[in-house]
């Protein structure tokens, strides 16, 4: 008998992209399984219903059977506690489950014995770029961050020599340097505007310049130990945040547009524009926070408004990878069907290869436990020590 994978409609407030496209359910078919559809899944990304279908997709109208039957469960966001509840004994979840706020609704689908894939938790090697959720995503905030600023930017981005006058070009700075920040150091350069960047790890330093931009640091030795082995930034020490601080004050009170994007998983997003740096700017000038939603980089940002501070515009839209959704399924929905690559045999049963290193970040629960060491489950155990005699040798 062939699996069952369900697509679910997504439900999370401002939450437009779906986990599969037609493109991806084809391929899921052709490996044997049997793909199921929630009515209206697709439609804010693009992708009516007859689309699916014509890839040989079953369209059902409630999403209670789908989950309550589903072997294999592709999901954007983490489900409800309803939606959770329904899914049966040795099912596979895989979505963008948060796992550090949603330590309750892991341990209630590991006692329900389902088995959760979270795949922010992707680890960052070269064999699981084609998995990378975090960078496809990313990237396309970065690229919306800039246009959602020119949108409320009531100037030009490029230099404009007119016979009368000429039109200065705008200065952005970019806050974070991570795969967002990158995107939008190239568009607002495609726009034509004067590009500045900074970032706690000082090897971005070189990835900034060869896009045409400058690079703002203090530059000391802790700064050039601010990354992790998994490639994040690492908090950083007071005395630093005070040096950086003033130097990015000094940076803002220039600037037209900026745009943060600095995240440190599990933790609140760092502050790096204060009230008293926003006083400083222009009026007119807009800050564009990326990180509002796990608490800010900006000390005035509100989640999903745009808030007007004596005419400095701060945008805190909600979910911008879904601004862009028909793009953004389409990759998250590759980023998953790439991870079934590992999961699925030749003959399209599930085969989940539990020691694959891959598959070693991504999966928070098993058989009804928490396995992930960083989320409840066991530490794993320690290398075995040489003795001394094989030391000595």
């Amino acid at each position: 008998m062939s699996l069952t994978i369900f697509i679910p409609k997504e439900t999370a407030q401002a939450e437009r992209r779906v986990a599969a496209t037609p493109e991806t359910v084809k391929k899921l078919i052709a490996q044997g399984c049997a793909v199921r559809v929630e009515k209206g899944a697709g439609v804010e990304s693009s992708i009516p219903d007859a689309l699916y279908t014509d890839a040989g997709a079953t369209i059902i109208d409630t999403a209670a059977d789908g989950f309550s039957q589903a072997d294999i469960v592709l999901k954007v966001q983490a489900p409800t506690d309803d939606e959770a509840a329904k899914m049966k004994k040795g099912a596979l979840l895989a979505c963008i489950m948060a796992p550090y706020q949603n330590a309750n609704l892991i341990a209630a689908l590991a006692k329900q014995g389902v088995d959760v894939f979270s795949m922010e938790l992707v680890p960052r090697i070269t064999r699981a770029q084609a998995m990378d959720v975090l960078s496809s995503q990313s990237n396309l905030a970065g690229y919306k961050a800039v246009l959602d600023a020119t949108e409320h930017f009531n100037r030009a981005f490029p230099m404009m020599m007119t016979a009368a006058g000429t039109v200065p070009p705008a200065r952005v700075f970019i806050m974070g340097v991570g795969v967002a920040g990158l995107q939008a150091i190239a568009t607002a350069k495609r726009l034509g505007a004067i590009v500045s960047a900074t970032d706690v790890r000082a090897a971005t330093k070189e990835q900034v310049q060869s896009l045409g931009a400058s690079f703002v640091m203090v530059e000391d030795d802790e700064s050039k130990a601010a990354e992790t082995a998994g490639g994040y930034a690492k908090e950083m020490s007071d005395a630093y945040k005070a040096k950086q601080a003033a130097l990015i004050a000094e940076t803002i009170a220039k600037q037209d547009i900026v745009i943060t994007t600095a995240l440190i998983p599990g933790r609140k997003a760092p502050t790096l524009v204060t009230a008293a740096m926003v006083k400083t700017m222009k009026p007119g000038s807009v800050i564009v926070d990326l990180a509002v939603e796990q608490g800010g980089n900006c000390e005035l940002s509100k989640v999903g408004e745009v808030v007007d501070v004596d005419g400095v515009k701060i945008i805190g839209h909600r979910n911008v990878p879904s601004r862009l959704s028909a793009n953004a399924s389409a990759l998250y929905a590759k980023n998953l069907l790439n991870l079934l690559g590992l999961v699925l045999n030749k003959d399209g049963a599930k085969d989940i290869p539990w020691d694959d290193d891959i598959i070693k970040g991504v999966a928070l629960t098993r058989d009804g436990a928490l396995i992930h060491p960083q989320f409840g489950g066991p530490a794993p155990a320690p290398k075995e020590q040489p003795t001394e005699k094989a030391a000595a040798q």
